[in-house]
């Protein structure tokens, strides 16, 4: 019968041990969003005459392809702050 008693011990520590870990994680994933902006607003300025191809997600960017005189260019933005990451251009060689 100790023994018994023992084994249940032990189980319904390990059960209040595990209940207490998902709290604990939820806990920590609710309160640190805090911190992070809510909606974000940007403008980005394009060349005169310039066009938007198409626009796409690439993990935590925004992935944009602009036509500009017949020249392709890629811009990429960080898509939690709408902030300019890189820019590429693909010019035909003469």
């Amino acid at each position: 019968m100790a023994r018994v008693r023992w084994l249940m011990l032990i189980s319904g520590i390990a059960t209040m041990l595990g209940i207490a870990v998902v709290v604990t994680v939820i806990g920590y994933r609710v309160f640190r969003t805090e911190g992070r902006p809510g909606l974000v607003e940007a403008t980005a300025r394009l060349p005169k005459g310039a066009r938007v191809v198409s626009a796409a997600i690439a993990g935590d960017r925004i992935v944009v392809t602009i036509d500009v005189g017949g020249v392709l260019e890629i811009r990429t933005f960080d898509a939690r702050t709408l902030s300019p990451e890189g820019r590429l251009q693909f010019v035909a060689e003469p």
